[in-house]
């Protein structure tokens, strides 16, 4: 993964730390919590991802030499400095689980640690968590549109910038089979796929040249792309003569790929041919702007693609393009503590917390998590955060802490996960969640409620610094 040094990070974060540092505040203890405010895509649920990312990233954060020079021609204290030079994460990291479902206005990850480590998080955190879980999100909604068609993932070109790398690891997370960035592949031991590029096609005086020299060395894995130049009156049909030679010689084309044109009825007349010419088992993929409303549309044609390449809607998480995720200060001097705003719902919870999930009598989930004060037990009630008259009993719930501890003192407690097994952790997770918070349009919203002593804290807060105003 990326070579993370603690400077990448906002410049704020190290004069905010100095000021503590040299006001002597650098050693108390402070929790912040990551949560999101707003669902991606107007969908009901958000996929979780990038923890076992940034977990990496925080085992081995340090300022090297070169942060440290730089910020020395920045005008930091050569005490700080000092102290930089030394710096490493020994605080304590409180998480869901990646692949889990996750929804909004509760904490998801909680940072445990002096001032300072806590504060100097918050960039790599937002930076690791918003983006991986946006994709990811992006990739869970292709994946509900496409069944159990294949996805792969062709984005890296289109990515910004190294964001790339992460998006293709959080696409397989989401739900997708394969990526075309081979070096995310390597990286994270994930399938490699790919085709071939018009201008393959173009080099040839003859489009069949480049069909014959392309299957004759790649015999195992020959897709061939069909639509340089006509993809009925040359492409298919050109594909099907080196289909059958390849058929002579005891190999199979594996597929074709079509990148243009109305995919839909391409595909339709495609496979006819194809299929005419005996060659059934030759698979269509289908490219050029796919994301899950296109990917709904053709199947609802009966369009019969096998795979979809997915590019620029996947890694820019069109049209949201941003997951509105945050980093607030709950707790610090030995306090609860809380940020006011006119909009009751940005005013975050304040303390330590826990998160439960709640399950109905046959291990379904519900569709609503409580949250609660750190140790509470016994809950038997929640309330709504913005709207008192609201509550429900939660008698006949069973429920889940949501929040493990993955990391105490600055070690690792939990063991690796591969990107197969989050994956898989998460079509689980999401095959539970019930259909009503799955759907594209007017999904059900899904209950984030407080325990009454976690309110009446929140509420007590409010009051005491509206009264200082």
């Amino acid at each position: 993964m990326f070579d993370y040094t603690a400077t990448y990070t906002d410049q704020y974060q190290i004069t905010m730390s100095q000021v503590y540092f040299q006001k002597g505040l650098g050693d108390e203890t402070a929790i912040f919590d990551y949560f999101f405010r707003k669902l991606p895509f107007d969908n009901g649920y958000a996929v979780f991802a990038g923890l076992e990312d940034l977990l990496e990233a925080i085992e081995n954060l340090h300022f090297d030499e070169k942060d440290l020079e730089f910020l020395e021609k920045e005008g930091i204290d050569q005490e700080f400095l000092d102290y930089l030079e030394d710096f490493r994460f020994t605080g304590n990291i409180y998480a869901s689980r990646e692949g889990d479902v996750m929804f909004p206005n509760r904490p998801v990850v909680s940072v445990e640690a002096s001032i300072i480590e806590a504060q100097l998080l918050e960039t790599l955190v937002l930076n690791t968590l918003n983006y991986q879980s946006l994709i990811a999100t992006k990739a869970s909604r292709m994946r509900l549109s496409a069944g159990d068609r294949q996805l792969v993932d062709f984005g890296l070109r289109r990515a910004p910038g190294l964001g790339g790398y992460s998006a293709s690891r959080a696409a397989v997370i989401g739900g997708f089979d394969a990526t075309s960035n081979v070096r995310s592949g390597r990286d994270y031991n994930m399938p490699i796929s790919g085709t071939m590029a018009h201008s393959f096609v173009q080099r040839y005086d003859e489009e069949i040249e480049s069909f014959r020299d392309f299957a004759d060395i790649r015999p195992h894995d020959c897709v061939l792309l069909v639509d340089t130049y006509d993809t009925l009156k040359s492409g298919v049909p050109n594909a099907i003569a080196v289909a059958k030679e390849m058929e002579e010689r005891g190999d199979k084309l594996k597929g074709i790929r079509l990148d243009s044109g109305d995919l839909a009825w391409l595909a339709k007349e495609s496979r006819r041919m194809l299929d005419e010419a005996g060659l059934e088992y030759v698979k269509i993929a289908a490219s050029n702007q796919i994301d899950e409303h296109v990917i709904k549309s053709l199947l609802d044609q009966n369009a019969p693609i096998d795979l979809f390449g997915v590019g620029t809607s996947l890694v820019t998480g069109r049209p949201d393009s941003a997951l509105d995720g945050v980093y607030k200060l709950s707790y610090a001097n030995g306090e609860p503590r809380l940020k006011l705003s006119e909009t009751v719902s940005k005013i975050n919870l304040p303390g330590k917390k826990q998160v439960y999930r709640l399950f109905n009598e046959d291990g379904s989930f519900y569709g609503g998590e409580v949250v609660a004060l750190d140790g509470e037990s016994d809950i038997d009630m929640m309330y709504h955060s913005t709207d008192p008259k609201k509550f429900r009993h939660l008698s006949e719930f069973q429920k889940e802490p949501l929040l493990k501890k993955v990391v105490e003192d600055g070690e690792r407690l939990t063991e690796t996960r591969s990107v197969q097994e989050i994956a898989e952790f998460s079509r689980k997770q999401l095959s539970r969640l019930p259909v009503e918070f799955k759907r594209f349009e007017n999904p059900h919203i899904y209950k984030i409620g407080l325990s009454a002593k976690l309110k009446d804290q929140r509420d007590s807060l409010v009051e005491h610094h509206k009264s200082k105003v």
